[in-house]
């Protein structure tokens, strides 16, 4: 009998499924494009897409170091909320949760998404006057979430221990439409509509050096040959810094692992996404019956994707108590990602002091919830330069004092 590797027979079910090649050969690159996107996850896959959706700019190249899908976006835990306390943080968050509802009609691909509802526990006076706040802040932004009772949150949650010893579940803030979708899914397609339009994925093609003439981007270097363009996007998560070094400029960014786990797969048993700020963690439960389980960024920078120990028992630990059944579950695996943070906790999406070259970046736990709407913005800026969804979030902010302060609305403690 033939054995094949897991790779071999992941690339098979990609290729049965989708019907998609190109990417998986990984063409070689032309010698000119219009557009290069550097990360092939799901926000440089998204701006490709919409780039070429929306205003025709086909000739696009995105090239990936690794494979497609294989960062941040494939190390998730595939939580989608908008319920954000600032304006723009608001308009753009709600923007990718909406486009993310006929996502799978516009992609024609079955992305999975699930509008299972996402509550955020209250379970300290602090906690009920902030999310109060957000609450209020987002019927005034048309974002539609409620505070509930303590009795409401054990309705939706039958397994919750809403009386624990420490820390009592005092309420919850409750978005109905928000969920959770197939990460690998959405970003399978669209790299698959992306290929639909002609444009080249190139993965295993490194970045080794930008190239400007004049102040302007005119082209990249790579492991397979040098490669020109007018126009450069920078979207690769936790080495944002490196790369913009490569183009000349510095970015206010630290890089630290976070970590996750699931599960052995159970009967259902909770049907929405339940997150805990104050014991830090968070938990749904997967189509396959996994319990999703995710806590806080590592304290020291680095880029480790393996996880460790001493993670698994404070997040486990502290789920333990709000949720006394899962203390008998085995965990399946475990894994981190590589999250870029900015002392705002807030994104960058902006154009940079290197003309024609623009960033996406800084998403820190948020970049999954928003991959529509960050591939809409960043489209729109790097084809017309300006974007009303990404104006708030550009460079420039750090040195004029305009904060998007979102520390709280991160959804875990950083």
């Amino acid at each position: 009998m033939k054995h094949y590797s897991a790779f071999a027979v992941a690339r098979e079910a990609l290729r049965y499924h989708t019907g998609w090649e190109r990417a998986w050969r990984s063409p070689e690159p032309k010698k000119r494009y219009d557009v290069i996107i550097v990360g092939a996850g799901g926000h440089g896959l998204a701006t490709a897409y919409y780039l070429g959706k929306n205003y025709g700019i086909q000739n696009v190249a995105v090239i990936e170091k690794g494979w497609l899908g294989g960062g941040n976006t494939g190390r998730n835990t595939t939580i989608i909320r908008s319920n954000y306390l600032q304006d723009p943080s608001a308009a753009l968050f709600e923007k990718a949760r909406s486009l993310y509802e006929d996502l799978s009609q516009d992609l024609n691909y079955n992305v999975m998404f699930s509008p299972r509802g996402v509550m955020m526990l209250a379970q300290t006076q602090h906690e009920i006057r902030g999310y109060q706040r957000t609450a209020h802040a987002n019927v005034l932004q048309g974002v539609k979430t409620e505070w509930i009772t303590p009795e409401r949150v054990k309705e939706l949650v039958p397994i919750i221990n809403i009386d624990g010893p420490r820390y009592p579940v005092l309420g919850a803030l409750w978005q109905e439409r928000g969920g959770t979708a197939r990460h690998d899914a959405v970003a399978w397609g669209y790299a698959r509509a992306c290929s639909a339009m002609g444009m080249d994925i190139i993965q295993q093609c490194e970045v080794t050096g930008v190239r400007s003439e004049d102040g302007r981007v005119v082209g990249v270097d790579t492991t397979k040959g040098a490669i020109d363009c007018d126009k450069l996007g920078m979207i690769v998560a936790g080495h944002s810094g490196q790369l913009a070094e490569m183009a000349g400029f510095r970015l206010p960014l630290e890089a630290v692992a976070l970590q996750a786990l699931v599960s052995e797969p159970i009967k259902p048993c909770m049907d929405v996404v339940v997150m805990a700020n104050t014991v830090h963690g968070y938990m749904s439960q997967s189509d396959k019956g996994e319990m999703v389980i995710g806590g806080g960024t590592d304290a020291f920078n680095n880029y480790t994707q393996r996880g460790s120990f001493h993670h698994i028992e404070e997040t486990v630990r502290a789920l333990v108590e709000t949720f006394p059944m899962i203390s008998r579950l085995k965990m399946l695996r475990q894994w981190g990602g590589i999250v870029d943070m900015t002392g705002d906790r807030s994104p960058i999406l902006s154009k940079t002091p290197l003309g024609g070259c623009f960033i996406n970046c800084g998403w820190g736990t948020g970049g999954f919830k928003t991959i529509p709407g960050s591939g809409w913005g960043m489209a729109q800026l790097m084809a017309t330069g300006h974007s009303p969804l990404t104006e708030a979030f550009s460079l420039d902010r750090f040195k004029e004092g305009r904060f998007i302060d979102e520390s709280v609305a991160a959804g875990v403690a950083h």
